[in-house]
């Protein structure tokens, strides 16, 4: 979807309603491995967090998998040591991720609940079609039951899925928290053309989500992922990666959705060259290594500040 730059003064008259005054709080996505592909242990949590709060203003992280290299034992001690908060993941597309994900949070919960911001179950699953929108809500809804009540549970979801219907069922169904991955990275996006498609993906989807939740405020809404690949990696189409584009998207796009309210993980806090080649679906190789708005040694790629 290609939409004029000029849509933009558009967008920040016509906020969704959900929006708050305040700025949104910044947070990353991080993973469970180091640059050789090896497990990540709370020491090196400590040392990603500590580089985190270095250049950024960030206090928050999410994760994917809970159980993969043992990721919530070894991160909530560091959270805690740290004073950062968590989004935990759990990976329910097959039942043993779903029930060992489970089971690693339900472990730390109730030692952990003041650094657990928040529980997701799946990520981007019904944009990969895994499960029917009521198949996903009895996922939530079965974790939920295991957790203390103060810890949100929600799911994260690309932003047409939540536009689109697909999420509905989600939505009626009373989860504490959404969070809504936008990418015009992945929509082939020229640089110039991408601040104002994300912020009219946002727009689409916050306020589907408010017309179907009857409600302005809940459940709670974040920008799930964004971000833009730095030189070395893939181009997409029209979308160039590059360090210079990703540093413009961060200014426009990131900060500009920070002031306009709305709180996001930035995709993602450091590279992972580990990370294999992933093959497109017309069976070209494409680089996932240089997402990173820092280097795999926490070298600081472009200046995080708004």
């Amino acid at each position: 979807m290609r939409v004029s730059t000029a849509s933009l003064a558009l967008l920040s008259v016509a906020a969704p309603a959900a929006v708050q005054a305040a700025t949104g709080t910044l947070g990353f996505a991080l993973g469970t491995k180091k640059a050789d592909g090896t497990c990540k242990f709370q020491a090196d949590y400590e040392d990603d967090f500590d580089l985190i709060s270095q250049h950024s203003s960030a206090s928050i992280v999410r994760g994917y998998s809970a159980s993969d290299c043992n990721a919530a034992a070894e991160i909530m001690p560091a959270a805690a040591a740290k004073n950062f908060q968590v989004v935990l993941g759990i990976w329910p597309d097959v039942q043993e991720s779903f029930e060992a994900d489970t089971s690693a949070i339900t472990a730390v919960a109730d030692e952990y609940q003041d650094n657990i911001y928040a529980v997701t179950v799946g990520s981007e699953t019904l944009y990969r079609g895994n499960f029917t929108g009521e198949e996903l809500l009895d996922k939530i809804n079965t974790v939920k039951d295991q957790l203390p009540s103060s810890i949100k549970v929600g799911t994260a979801d690309s932003w047409n899925k939540f536009d689109d219907g697909t999420a509905d069922a989600v939505i009626r169904g009373g989860v504490d928290i959404l969070f809504v991955n936008a990418f015009a990275y992945w929509q082939g996006q020229d640089i110039d053309n991408a601040t104002a498609t994300y912020f009219e993906d946002m727009q689409r989807a916050f306020g589907h989500i408010q017309d179907v939740s009857g409600s302005l405020d809940s459940p709670e809404l974040w920008n799930g992922e964004t971000g833009w690949p730095t030189t070395g990696g893939s181009d997409f189409g029209p979308a160039e990666a590059s360090t210079e584009n990703a540093q413009q998207y961060w200014q426009q796009g990131v900060c500009g959705m920070l002031e306009w309210g709305v709180s996001l993980f930035y995709f993602e806090a450091f590279d992972e060259p580990w990370k294999p080649d992933s093959i497109g679906d017309n069976g070209e190789a494409a680089d996932e290594k240089h997402w990173g708005a820092m280097t795999v040694d926490g070298d600081l790629k472009f200046s995080l500040e708004c």
